[in-house]
């Protein structure tokens, strides 16, 4: 790994060091997380890369090599699929979702019932289109929202369980057999609209979503270290993975020694099922800022990437007038969302340093990253600890990476 010299990329070098100490102190000798790794990139050149902590209890230190469940950060790869097939003509933005998964024909909108009730349902206003499900305005949900009866029929059913009985065809035919909590584009809500996205993609191409991804992402972009299950000769590199737990703090959730992720799951899950490194999603990210190209790698074109990049939220509104959702990987004030991440549109209202057209997300492990085509600038961050907003660390990382700008 070649890392550039901050100063010749318009970096102050001891206001970047000064974040590693910050991290080494406020979240890894504290215990808040088991460890921290920060990339930041300009111009396509890394400027910063740091790992601190070990990636195993009681283990070695983690470094370039350590494999990372990446959650959410999986959204944006599946939209980038999705939007592949767009550019063939196979698909478009504004397509009906059931002309490509029947299953979702005459879905209707929660209207009563719930539990042992039967449910009662009313007529969407506009049929759930792929756009709905790109920017999360399809009126799915998530199980663990736990705020309606919707979500707990969700849970009841098992849907979200990578590794239960329901492939992708299975649960795109069990959502369809329950309401929407919203009629598709009047509100906006985390869901598994994503991993649904990713039933599309896998029947437009007729290839399993898996090796969509690794043919034709993965391998172009040399991203030979991300994938939904770890290889048995890659394992040693997944890192241990907590969530923290009130009144006892950081408690182990999976050992990278025994993982659930390095087993192949049934749900193939294009909203959370990917491991990655950071050099890895630091090319996807070079790729993003590029207009779609790597090292003549073309993905997608350039003009594809700046519609997806733009505020598609309805009116132009943002997610604190929009959003309906207890959770999600983004600030609301100033944040829009586009085609697979959220857009800032106020930087202002955002209250953080950064610029209007900077495009981002994260993962339910604390994982995240931004891109910022004005500034050339992008930043991948790793750990490993659920749920993702228990620590301010995106807010305090972003303020000081963007102080460190000169």
């Amino acid at each position: 790994m070649k890392i550039a010299k901050p100063e010749s990329h318009g970096f102050d070098a001891a206001r970047l060091a000064r974040i590693d100490a910050f991290l080494q102190e406020r979240y890894v000798d504290s215990g808040k997380l088991p460890n921290t790794q920060l990339l930041v990139g300009r111009d396509g050149e890394i400027v910063h890369f740091s790992s601190i902590g070990a990636a195993r209890e009681g283990g070695k230190a983690i470094d370039e090599s350590s494999l990372f469940r990446i959650a959410s950060m999986t959204k944006p790869v599946t939209s980038i699929a999705f939007m592949m097939l767009v550019e063939e003509g196979k698909v478009a933005v504004d397509t009906p979702v059931h002309h490509v998964l029947p299953e979702f024909k005459g879905l209707g909108v929660y209207n009563g019932g719930g539990g042992s009730v039967p449910f009662q349902t009313k007529p969407t206003a506009e049929p759930m289109r792929m756009v709905d499900l790109l920017r999360h305005t399809s009126g799915l949900t998530y199980g663990f929202q736990n705020r309606s009866n919707v979500d707990a029929a969700y849970r009841a059913g098992k849907l979200e369980n990578w590794h239960g009985n329901l492939d992708l065809d299975g649960f795109v035919a069990a959502l369809g057999e329950l309401p929407l909590e919203f009629s598709p584009g009047t509100a906006w809500n985390y869901s598994v609209s994503t991993d649904v996205l990713g039933a599309v993609v896998q029947r437009v191409s007729g290839v399993p979503l898996a090796e969509f991804f690794r043919t034709r992402i993965f391998a172009p972009l040399k991203m030979d270290d991300t994938f939904f299950a770890v290889p048995a000769d890659k394992v040693d590199r997944l890192t241990d993975c907590y969530t923290f737990v009130p009144g006892k703090g950081r408690v182990m959730y999976d050992r990278g020694a025994e993982s659930l992720w390095s087993q192949t799951p049934t749900l193939v899950s294009g909203g959370g099922g990917l491991v990655s490194t950071a050099l890895d999603y630091h090319r996807f990210c070079r790729m993003c800022l590029n207009g779609g190209e790597l090292d003549g790698a073309r993905i997608v074109g350039r003009k594809t990437l700046d519609l997806m990049t733009q505020n598609h939220l309805p009116g132009g509104a943002d997610l604190s007038s929009m959003s309906k959702s207890l959770f999600s990987e983004a600030a609301n004030a100033g944040t829009g969302f586009g085609l697979g991440f959220a857009v800032n549109i106020d930087v202002a209202r955002s209250m953080i340093p950064g610029s209007v057209g900077e495009y981002y997300w994260g993962g339910m492990f604390s994982t995240a990253f931004f891109i910022d085509p004005v500034e050339r600038l992008t930043m991948v961050f790793m750990t490993q600890m659920s749920p993702s907003n228990v620590y301010p660390i995106r807010r305090e990382l972003k303020t000081m990476i963007y102080s460190a700008l000169t």
